[in-house]
């Protein structure tokens, strides 16, 4: 246990090179805003490199509890860059490929594996590899505006691009997904929200308000036993019915030995609302 705490370190100013991180008063919920606005907030080779390594790094994070990912200016994430990665792309050897398509990947791996609740909140466009950061978020919050497209076969790609095949179907079911990663075209806010892509639609003036009201409950419960929730989520996936109710059986009697269950069991008993420490 000493050895762990020893890794935890605090967050609040992590010094972010290529989007902006900010965090509220105790640091609790962090916001990663990708920002740059006049090409509709495109990746990078960078960027992507410090999404995943900032995803990874947040597994031993001492305050940052919650997640909101957004945009600048209007509009959620347009993909990557055409000109810093599309065109590079043509002209690079398969080894540099499969290392470039795997870097990509481990962006979804480290967003599904770090423990916080990570919330997308989308306007505007959200399209290629921004489709599939909110697609890796674990909640969706978009405007009426937002229009989100998996368009790799736009560009002579297949649609299985970062895990979209296994994630999208999951999600939205099985059809729907088909006719998105087959096609390319923009799913509107409307269809995303009745498919269950977006958890809820919310004005364009509201969006950042309303994502932090869903991170901030997230951040302050039981916020270890929302990432055993959230490991769940991730493995049962490729389990039967025996191995999920057992691995079930055993996530909730780890979280039964917290602190935080006493808690609130004493907090029902005193009638007072329950403060969670995350142990």
């Amino acid at each position: 246990m000493s050895e762990m705490k020893a890794k935890l370190r605090p967050f609040k100013n992590y010094p972010a090179r290529h989007f902006k991180w900010s965090t509220d008063d105790d640091a609790r919920v962090a916001t990663i805003t990708l920002n740059r606005p006049d090409k509709k907030n495109p990746l990078t080779f960078q960027s992507y490199e410090e999404l995943r390594d900032l995803f990874r790094d947040l597994a031993y994070a001492s305050d940052v509890r919650a997640i909101v990912l957004t945009g600048e200016g209007g509009n959620f994430c347009s993909g990557g860059d055409v000109f810093e990665i599309i065109e590079p792309l043509t002209r690079m050897a398969m080894p540099d490929l499969i290392a470039f398509t795997r870097m990509t990947g481990d962006v979804v791996k480290a967003m599904r594996k770090c423990p916080q609740q990570i919330v997308a909140a989308i306007d505007g466009i959200c399209a290629g590899a921004g489709a599939m950061l909110a697609l890796a978020s674990d909640l969706r919050l978009a405007t009426p505006q937002a229009k989100t497209a998996f368009l790799f076969t736009r560009v002579g790609l297949a649609g299985a691009d970062m895990g979209a095949c296994g994630l999208l179907p999951r999600v939205i079911g099985q059809g729907r997904a088909a006719e998105l990663l087959y096609t390319g075209r923009a799913m509107s806010a409307e269809e995303g929200f009745a498919w269950g892509f977006h958890n809820r639609l919310v004005p364009a003036a509201e969006l950042s308000a309303a994502a932090y009201d869903l991170a901030r409950p997230l951040a302050d419960g039981p916020w270890f036993a929302h990432g055993m929730t959230k490991t769940m989520f991730n493995q049962e996936w490729a389990m039967g019915i025996e191995e999920m109710v057992e691995s079930e059986a055993q996530a909730q009697a780890v979280c039964m030995a917290t602190g935080d269950f006493r808690r609130a069991f004493e907090a029902f008993a005193a009638k007072k609302k329950p403060v969670f420490e995350g142990n």
